[in-house]
């Protein structure tokens, strides 16, 4: 049996990587952005960002104070697990006390702070089931100054793949500065109105950089990316060459008279961290 403890070290130990340290795909898109930038102050923020990741973690410190909510994605295999919610649960709790990191969750209409990052329906917890042998957790730490750009459209069929890309291009040029550009743009397609937003976040796991292997999606990714880096916003809003270092997309069938299309904003920090755990 995977047991509760095991199961809330692991959290503790995602959170505390996906908040410090940002991955390699990430940290090379930022990269490759500095090397074709040729506005001063463009060029001067992602020298910055560079510079506080590798602060971040040399100093083993979070790499945002905006420490975000914590959203969860599992994939539970053929183990026998003990309560995983539970073991969720402390283990973001341990991580909120002992990294430390910054208390966010409050009630959406007192205002207050629960003060463990943990609350009613929080954090989500999003499960699919896998043929395996094992139980799959994965931490998604979502900043708020992205997510209140986040967008949604229930579009009619007939908009079609060109109404997809203007939504999502016209959603990201909106937030211009807010979401700390570059960002990183989710995009779920289909479902209801509530899974093409959950598509989007998920979108948010693949690796920045690589292009969907289904080539209409992956077309439609480079042409939105294409766009939205032609309106010059640049890192921070301030201008420049790259506004978003990816697009990725996820699709789900969906009802015959609807196209949910949601938008799903990351700042630069496009963080997150996965492990495996096997039934001992």
């Amino acid at each position: 049996m995977i047991t509760k403890d095991t199961i809330r070290d692991t959290v503790y130990e995602l959170y505390k990587k996906a908040v410090i340290v940002l991955g390699e795909d990430v940290k090379k898109s930022l990269e490759d952005a500095l090397k074709i930038e040729e506005h001063d102050l463009a060029r001067l923020n992602i020298e910055a960002i560079l510079k506080n990741i590798e602060l971040a973690e040399e100093k083993g410190i979070p790499m945002c104070q905006d420490t975000g909510l914590p959203v969860v994605f599992v994939k539970l295999g053929n183990v026998e697990v003990e309560d995983l919610q539970g073991g969720i649960e402390e283990g973001i709790k341990k991580a909120t006390s002992e990294i430390p990191i910054r208390p966010n969750i409050v009630d959406p209409l007192t205002r207050e702070n629960t003060n463990i990052n943990v609350g009613d329906y929080i954090p989500p917890i999003d499960i699919e089931l896998i043929d395996e042998d094992y139980l799959e957790i994965t931490i998604l730490p979502k900043g708020f100054g992205s997510e209140n750009n986040n967008a949604m459209k229930m579009a009619l069929p007939a908009e079609g793949i060109e109404g997809i890309k203007k939504f999502v291009v016209e959603s990201v040029l909106k937030a211009k500065g807010k979401p700390c550009p570059p960002t990183v743009i989710g995009v779920g397609i289909g479902g209801t109105s509530d899974l093409c937003l959950k598509l989007g976040k998920k979108a948010l796991l693949g690796k920045v950089g690589e292009r969907n292997p289904d080539p209409q999606l992956a077309k439609l990714e480079q042409e939105i990316l294409d766009e939205i880096n032609a309106s010059g916003i640049g890192p921070m809003g301030l201008g420049g060459k790259t506004t978003s270092l990816d697009v990725k997309i996820l699709k789900a069938h969906t009802h015959t008279a609807g196209l949910p299309v949601g938008v799903c904003v990351q700042c630069w920090a496009d963080r997150h961290a996965t492990g495996k755990i096997y039934d001992e």
